[in-house]
């Protein structure tokens, strides 16, 4: 039986982005699809920077190394991806950020589901019309083909066979893989049906993918069918929106317009009516800010590092734009604030983290405002050396370090007549663009490594140590010296998988506990493996030890003792952790968010967002308060509920953390209430005291605090009494009068070298005095050249100029020097013209300027006066050599 493949009766469908959205998720969840939030576009998976698919999320699951939350899913992920950047606003739908709608099923349905469920939603509840639509499949896959003919009805001639580069898709070199199958919309069907070219991007756009995961690929490039065959799906919300509200481009959607029609104002243009290079300008503006907007909500911070840097650049972009459209104010707060007025129905948590998005973005414009003002200096430097042409290289770091893009230089040196050396410009930036692409541009769903294996055929290990330290567990998994071994040796190196353990496995900030494993009562093995750390891996324990003694195989049941001591500090830090959000926002303000924490067994650090330093006043009253809370005895209540009434009940979430439907909900009533899975103390006292040691900025808008907590605190205070006691002695003085004296000292010192910098200049003058004999008389001229070591550049400035006052105005004196004869590193150059000189066009700045690059340096100033540098002190000689033959040849 055929699916009905009659153009559907008029009726209202979707239309807006919103409703393409809710339209799509209906549709599956009728069909027991469970609806999965977005993940956040910082990926769980390392190997990939950003979220760049809608499948993403789902990887671990793929792989069989998580259970599926449900036989079916459907979603809409918010995606990342900037392999393609330069065709964003270029081309109709090259996009940063998108959306993926997309249906998953993990063992459950398969091709014909997939396929005439695709079909059905594309023209029955999207109402696209059967005849533009053209489907694309795998060469050699016939039962796709049979599906999409036979079951769907599409006509022959509209099922285009692509080969393996299109339409088969694979996790990485190995893993699972299978064929996919892509509808695409056709604007031009008038056109007809004969040698249809589906890479003709004006008449065609894909926009829903089906991938058929049924192959697993060996490392031989050979398919065997999976036990548990997959479908993966993804469209592009985007996409679907231009085509159903039959906008020219991505852009001129209700997704995006309304952004581009703030930018404009801003600009005070009319989208409708510029060119076409301010139009590019504006949907670069529209589409960069949604990415930026979106990934400073999910805590990325502007850096010069990974994802930070992918925000950096996309920022600077807008910024780049927006001054070529000529919007003259600081405007990204405004386009942050349009972005989420826009979006935020859907995605309520922009609204929450207004504050902190705006602040990132008005702190990263002004920091590269005065970047751009760097690159403007620049280039007006590289021009007033009158080159011919710019090189490759030097326009591409303008573009890449100071934000210029090539157009904005090619018009600025334009107006003096030359051009940039385009061919290196290119060279530049393609390998840019493969570095970026080698960053984003794939999945890779291949497991390696021993770990890895075991994990992967490991059950998740129960852990029942927040109160028994002690615990009987058997060995399900094991790793010998990073190698699947089951024979170990006293001295190997291993890594134990149990099926129970009282060890806490490092998460959350906290790390896993030390202790040793040892033989059970019952054995006569007398084993032990002393550990010193243990690691999670899809919740499986991985205990890192060393094998002592004794013996150990698979299956053997064995004791884990937990360093009792150890894990009172580590529990005395995590509860002061907590106890420092708290103070934080009673402090500073309710604002303030964790960005990341470490607790160990000596100290804790908590980053946090905030937009300035913390005061030392600050520090003292949330020092005091988190002591008061300690102080107060306030018993911990530990809790377990569902994470829909944990944050009803207004836990604190870590933000980006992952969290299971059930969580854990640490409460120190009145004064702290978090989602926490880590190890506390029974009650507050139990802490002892807290102090901080240090608070900085990690980057822009990130504070760290370290500090301690419980034994740590003594230790801390023993430590820098003695260091008092130290300088007591050594001052003869009370404690009270250390500041005193050592204050007094400084003070001294500075008088000390300020009588020293004098002495020095008094004594370069007199030296200088003597040498006015061994100026030589160059066409009526005087030059003196000559090597003084040992001075200051402010000492050879003066002696120069002592030595034009002595010699007369037809005076040229050139000293150089090495400040300290044993830093070949350091060379100081010093030139100084008399007016006699001047009058023939001589300017001390650019002479002494190209000496100094014979030192490896360079330099200038005024026209009578001027000094340079350089790092190559043996080349000092030949310098001074050069500036004699170059006088001779002016003074001729």
């Amino acid at each position: 039986m055929t699916v009905n493949r009659q153009r559907p009766s008029q009726k209202n469908h979707p239309h807006s982005g919103d409703e393409i959205r809710s339209a799509f998720i209906k549709f599956f969840t009728e069909r027991d699809h469970l609806v999965i939030p977005s993940a956040s576009l910082v990926p769980e998976d390392p190997t990939v920077l950003m979220t760049i698919a809608g499948m993403l999320p789902f990887k671990p699951i793929f792989l069989g190394q998580e259970k599926a939350p449900a036989a079916r899913a459907v979603s809409s992920q918010k995606c990342i991806r900037t392999n393609d950047i330069e065709n964003v606003g270029r081309t109709a739908r090259h996009q940063t950020f998108f959306e993926m709608l997309g249906n998953f099923s993990f063992g459950d349905y398969f091709k014909q589901e997939a396929i005439t469920w695709a079909w059905e939603l594309s023209t029955e509840v999207f109402g696209l019309n059967p005849e533009h639509l053209v489907i694309s499949i795998f060469r050699d896959d016939h039962e796709a083909e049979t599906i999409w003919r036979d079951v769907v009805g599409v006509n022959p001639k509209r099922i285009i066979r692509m080969d393996e580069k299109d339409n088969f898709w694979s996790s990485g070199p190995t893993g699972p893989c299978g064929p996919c199958s892509e509808l695409y919309y056709d604007f031009k069907p008038q056109l007809g049906v004969e040698h249809i070219d589906l890479d003709d991007d004006d008449r065609f756009i894909e926009f829903y993918n089906l991938v058929f995961m049924e192959y697993n690929k060996d490392t031989h490039g050979s398919l065997t069918p999976l036990s548990n065959k997959n479908i993966d799906t993804g469209m592009g919300l985007e996409r679907m929106a231009q085509i159903l509200q039959k906008a020219p481009n991505n852009y001129e959607t209700d997704l995006i317009y309304p952004i581009i029609l703030k930018a404009s104002s801003l600009a005070n243009i009319n989208y409708k009516k510029i060119d076409n290079q301010k139009r590019t300008s504006l949907k670069i503006i529209g589409d960069h800010s949604r990415a930026i907007t979106f990934m400073i909500s999910d805590g990325i911070r502007a850096s010069n590092l990974g994802r930070g840097y992918i925000l950096r650049r996309l920022i600077r972009r807008v910024i780049r734009h927006g001054k070529l459209i000529n919007i003259k104010k600081p405007f990204l707060g405004e386009m942050g604030d349009a972005v989420i007025e826009l979006m935020k129905s859907t995605y309520p948590k922009l609204l929450e983290r207004r504050n902190v998005i705006l602040l990132e973005l008005e702190r990263e414009e002004s920091r590269f405002l005065e970047t751009l003002e760097r690159g403007e200096k620049l280039l007006t430097e590289i021009l007033s050396k009158n080159p011919k042409k710019i090189s490759g290289n030097t326009a591409f770091e303008l573009y890449d370090t100071f934000g210029f893009p090539l157009e904005l230089t090619q018009e600025i040196i334009a107006e003096h007549g030359i051009s940039v050396e385009l061919e290196g410009f290119e060279k530049a930036m393609k390998k840019q663009r493969e570095r970026a692409k080698a960053a984003t541009a794939s999945i890779d769903l291949t497991t390696q490594g021993a770990l890895d294996k075991m994990v992967s055929s490991t059950s998740s290990t129960v852990f029942e140590g927040y109160e028994i330290l002690e615990k009987k567990s058997s060995v399900v998994g094991m790793v010998v010296n990073g190698e699947s071994d089951k024979q170990v040796q006293p001295g190997d190196n291993v890594d134990i998988a149990l099926d129970v353990t009282s060890f806490y496995g490092e998460g959350g900030g906290q790390v896993g506990d030390c202790g040793v494993i040892t033989s059970n009562e019952e054995s006569n093995n007398n084993l032990l493996i002393r550990i010193s750390g243990v690691t999670r891996k899809k919740n499986i324990f991985i205990h890192n030890g060393k094998l002592i003694q004794g013996k150990i195989a698979l299956g053997d049941v064995v004791k884990t003792k937990v360093n009792q001591n150890l894990r009172k500090r580590a529990q005395a830090n995590h509860t002061a952790t907590h106890l420092l959000q708290s103070a934080l926002k009673n402090i500073l303000g309710e604002e303030i968010s964790q960005a990341g924490s470490l607790v160990d067994f000596n100290r804790l650090r908590f980053d946090f967002n905030y937009s300035c330093g913390v005061t030392t006043q600050e520090l003292i009253e949330i020092e005091k308060l988190i002591n008061y809370w300690i102080s107060e005895a306030y018993d911990l209540e530990i809790n377990y509920m569902s994470l829909e009434k944990a944050k009803a009940m207004g836990a604190l979430a870590m933000f980006g953390e992952k969290y299971e439907s059930k969580v854990r909900v640490v409460d120190i009533p009145g004064v702290s209430k978090e989602l926490c899975g880590g190890t506390h103390v029974r009650n507050t006292s139990e802490i002892g005291l807290f102090k901080i040691i240090n608070e900085s900025g990690i980057s822009a808008g990130i504070r760290r605090i370290e500090a301690i907590a419980g034994p740590a605190v003594l230790e801390f205070l023993n430590e820098r009494d003695e260091i008092v006691n130290q300088l007591t002695n050594r001052f003869k003085a009370q404690p009270n009068e250390v500041c005193t004296r050592v204050i007094a000292l400084q003070q001294e010192l500075k008088e000390t070298n300020k009588e020293l910098v004098l002495a020095r200049e008094e004594l370069a003058i007199a030296k200088a005095i003597t040498l006015i004999e061994e100026a030589i008389d160059i066409a009526d001229n005087k030059v003196l050249i000559k090597r003084l070591d040992g001075l200051s550049g402010v000492a050879l400035q003066k002696a120069a100029e002592k030595l034009i006052a002595k010699l007369g105005e037809k005076t040229a004196v050139i000293l150089g020097g090495l400040p300290t004869p044993q830093d070949q590193k350091k060379v100081i150059l010093v030139a100084a013209f008399g007016k006699g000189l001047l009058s023939r066009g001589l300017k001390a700045g650019k002479f002494i300027g190209e000496i100094a690059k014979i030192c490896d340096g360079g330099g200038g100033g005024k026209d009578h006066l001027a000094q340079a540098g350089g790092r190559n002190g043996v080349a000092l000689g030949k310098a001074l050599a050069t500036s004699m033959s170059k006088l001779e040849e002016e003074l001729q």
